[in-house]
């Protein structure tokens, strides 16, 4: 029975790991997303650095990652700035896959 247990324990934290590891992806992919974003704006230098801040930010709205998709379409909107929905969304997807290595690698 102790060994059911320990299973379980084993189990649960590697869960909890993983949760941590795919929020800490998350907040590094939309990081990455308002750098992006950010070029695409014109921004330079802290400017850049405190978009990024509020892509991150942007996040905790509401769960799922239309949050961020929509602060990002809505600020390149308000400056002009032509990029489609799909560079949005690939952008997204391409950061996501490079900031999950980043948090593997440590």
């Amino acid at each position: 029975m102790a060994s059911m247990d320990d299973r379980e324990k084993g189990f649960e934290r590697k869960f909890a790991l993983d949760e941590e590891q795919r929020f800490k992806a998350m907040a590094r992919r939309n990081k990455l997303l308002g750098v992006w974003a950010a070029e695409k704006l014109g921004k330079s230098g802290d400017d850049v650095d405190a978009y990024a801040r509020e892509v991150v930010a942007a996040d905790f709205a509401e769960a799922g990652d239309e949050d961020v998709f929509r602060k990002v379409r809505g600020d390149l909107d308000k400056a002009g700035v032509k990029v489609s929905d799909a560079d949005i969304r690939t952008a997204m997807s391409d950061l996501m896959v490079k900031a999950a290595d980043q948090i593997a690698k440590g």
